[in-house]
């Protein structure tokens, strides 16, 4: 049994485990020889150009949310659209209907990003 396992997966572990040594060794290597000089400037705040004014935990503005839900919705609509389109003769009815479905649940997101005024730009 271990060697049916080896004989399918040997290859899997052998590159996982050469991508494990080279990244782990990438990082040693580069903790090793990176110059250690550290000055004010470069340790300073970088905050657009200027110090910070505010504690880092403040609350957001619930349109930051909502942006970025709507680019969720339109990213996610995209990434399954293409390939539902290229395989739609195959998929039959249910395929479709599918699809359908989930344009409803994305339409409802948009609806309600619409709603909350996330598309206002102020």
């Amino acid at each position: 049994m271990l060697i049916d396992f080896l004989k399918d997966y040997l290859s899997i572990l052998i590159f996982i485990f050469i991508a494990l040594g080279v990244s782990v060794g990438f990082v040693v290597l580069n903790f090793i020889l990176s110059p250690k000089k550290p000055d004010p400037e470069k340790l300073s705040a970088y905050e657009c150009g200027f110090e910070a004014f505010s504690d880092s935990r403040m609350e957001f503005d619930v349109r930051f949310y909502l942006v970025a839900i709507l680019f969720i919705i339109f990213d996610l609509e995209i990434a399954f659209l293409f390939p539902w389109a290229v395989s739609l003769g195959n998929i039959g009815a249910l395929g479709f209907w599918s699809m359908m479905l989930f344009l409803f649940i994305l339409t409802i997101g948009f609806i309600y990003e619409w709603k909350k005024g996330a598309l206002d730009w102020d």
